[in-house]
């Protein structure tokens, strides 16, 4: 049995993060980075339009030569998006020699972490993963979750996290705010959000812990 990767959600913001490649792939790993916060170096001789024009505008620092050894101190995530499988193998090695996150495009035996496809509604992100096995499957339920989870979850999310702290003060015990979510996520707020009626959907969840009772 192979081993069973630990999903995690990393924080970026402001992390050292290198790409090594400039090809499309890597371009979009690029981008996945930057939306994240993180600061990103890119390594490669030669690069897509879309990075180049990063490394103008200065969100990106592009080294414009193939990869050496020694390219990886300083930083905290390093991805290999190159189409030499040679390359990659010494990059990895590198990386795990200095205990860094790895993930090397296509060759996840390379690996310590996956890069899993993902969907964004808002600050609600789902991710799906089958180890690196099949990028088809993957990709396939990704496809099915977008027309299941709408826009509208993002905005669900963004307003039970804003009342959340409101929730905390109002009922102290743990299992009781868990019940009192559920009852929020089994009404029709949903329905109202979807509606477009989000200022409702808040009255009314600022209305059922009014009345919620507190020894429930």
């Amino acid at each position: 049995m192979s081993a069973r990767f630990y999903p995690v959600a990393l924080d970026l913001a402001g992390k050292r993060c290198l790409v090594v490649g400039g090809g499309a792939v890597a371009q979009r790993k690029v981008q996945a980075l930057l939306d994240c916060g993180a600061a990103v170096t890119v390594i490669a001789p030669a690069v897509t339009a879309g990075i180049k024009r990063r490394a103008v505008q200065g969100g990106v620092h592009w080294e414009e030569r193939p990869y050496r050894p020694g390219d990886l101190d300083g930083f905290f995530l390093v991805i290999s998006a190159t189409d030499e499988p040679g390359v990659n193998a010494r990059v990895a090695s590198e990386a795990r020699e200095k205990g860094l996150l790895i993930n090397a495009v296509d060759h996840p035996e390379l690996c310590n972490f996956v890069v899993p496809a993902t969907l964004h509604r808002g600050d609600l992100t789902i991710a799906i993963s089958s180890g690196g096995k099949s990028p088809a499957l993957v990709a396939r339920l990704r496809r099915e979750l977008e027309t299941l989870v709408g826009p509208e979850y993002g905005v669900l999310a963004d307003l039970l996290g804003a009342l959340r702290p409101r929730v905390k003060d109002s009922i102290p015990d743990a299992a009781g705010r868990e019940r009192f979510w559920q009852s929020v996520l089994d009404s029709d707020i949903l329905e109202l959000i979807r509606r477009g009626q989000a200022v409702t959907a808040r009255c009314q969840i600022e209305e059922m812990l009014v009345l919620w009772p507190k020894d429930r």
